[in-house]
């Protein structure tokens, strides 16, 4: 595919995200209908996408759109005002002929002149609360939300060590380095694509995880022969650091179990134990309970989920997460520890639940993308 054609793609996928359409399932359908689409086309394509998305408002604005609602945007304008923000000219691609799109709309008005939350990218009932929980580093953190993250792997100390997994990547054509945000920490070097195929993957010796996320599995008072508890799993990227970092009686449970579905084989192929239960029983000595939050932490990786967000939502959110702590606190032993995560960057998700909660705080911490990770909070408490 030609560069244009690239871009072309790009705007039919993005057309029906802004719509409401999920932008994994439009790509995955594009895909399936674009067999003559190679691998880096494939890559080229969701990069265009997701780079869109993360700085939707202003390059919409730069589009010639000026501000209007999400779903009132047109992807054509989105991705020309996309390419001026990354210094090209649209007018260079959007031709016009072949499979390129067509001649791009006048440019918008200069970005200083669009309101604040355009020129952050998000939006504007959400920018006050941002204010709030971030005070000084509202306009950093969220310019560094409309940047791709890096790729971090976490290494299974368990097993291996740092050096060792930079070795078996860089034999394989993959740079790595260790990074200070936890002992167990990488970062790429260069691209992701091809990780899960490696020998060292497939050996255990690694998982991909944000450096931030492994710093709050670093902060939990984990000592061999502890019964632990991971009270919303998922995936299990959390439950697998903790049964690395220390001899534990885990286990894992998620309201929604299809969420685990993958976590036998990662903890089979991590050399792991971990019993998945449906209704835990307690007492545990640790709960931990990563909580549905609105992952505005994350919105570098995830940044549909920035728009996705309401006012209404995160109402509704906070009032799971507080009954998850409840439920948490109840399945801890007296003298134990409950701790609640999120990785969200807002106070009302934060802080705001915490103390509501009744519990007893015996330390908290928080993180955002100016540290280099996603933005993540922990608040261990004694129930």
């Amino acid at each position: 595919m030609t560069p244009a054609a690239r871009l072309q793609a790009a705007i039919d996928v993005l057309s029906p995200v802004l719509s409401g359409a999920p932008a994994e399932r439009e790509l995955t359908r594009w895909a399936r209908g674009a067999r003559y689409a190679g691998s880096k086309d494939r890559a080229a394509v969701r990069d265009h996408v997701f780079d869109a998305l993360r700085m939707l408002r202003s390059s919409a604005w730069l589009g010639g759109l000026d501000d209007r609602p999400v779903e009132k945007m047109d992807a054509h304008a989105v991705v020309s005002g996309l390419l001026r923000q990354q210094g090209q000219e649209p007018e260079t691609l959007f031709t016009g002929s072949g499979y390129a799109p067509p001649r791009p709309p006048p440019p918008g008005p200069p970005l200083e002149q669009a309101p604040e939350a355009v020129r952050l990218d998000v939006a504007d009932w959400l920018l006050p609360r941002l204010c709030a929980s971030l005070g000084d580093r509202t306009e950093p953190v969220c310019d560094a939300l409309r940047h791709r993250a890096p790729v971090d792997l976490r290494v299974n100390l368990a097993r291996t060590t740092r050096e060792e997994v930079v070795r078996q990547l860089a034999a394989d054509g993959h740079a790595a380095h260790a990074i200070d945000v936890s002992p167990s920490a990488l970062r790429l070097d260069g691209p992701a694509r091809g990780l899960n195929r490696l020998p060292a993957y497939q050996d255990g010796l690694f998982e991909l995880q944000d450096a931030g996320s492994q710093t709050l599995v670093d902060r939990l008072p984990l000592q061999d022969g502890m019964r632990v508890l991971d009270l919303c799993a998922g995936g299990g990227g959390k439950t697998l650091a903790m049964a690395a970092a220390a001899k534990l009686e885990i286990s894992a449970h998620d309201a929604i179990p299809e969420r685990m579905r993958d976590l036998p084989a990662r903890a089979a192929r991590a050399g792991i134990e971990v019993d998945l239960v449906e209704d835990p029983s307690g007492p545990f000595d640790l709960v931990v309970c990563d909580v549905p939050c609105s992952g505005s932490g994350a919105w570098r990786r995830q940044p549909e989920a920035k728009w996705r967000l309401t006012p209404e939502r995160l109402t509704e959110l906070q009032s799971i997460q507080s009954d998850i702590l409840r439920r948490a606190s109840s399945l801890t032993r007296p003298g134990g520890t409950v701790a609640y995560m999120t990785c969200s960057l807002l106070r009302d998700e934060n802080d705001a639940v915490v103390e509501r909660s009744g519990l007893s705080v015996v330390s908290r911490w928080s993180t955002d993308p100016l540290a280099g990770t996603d933005g993540f909070f922990i608040a261990l408490m004694h129930p």
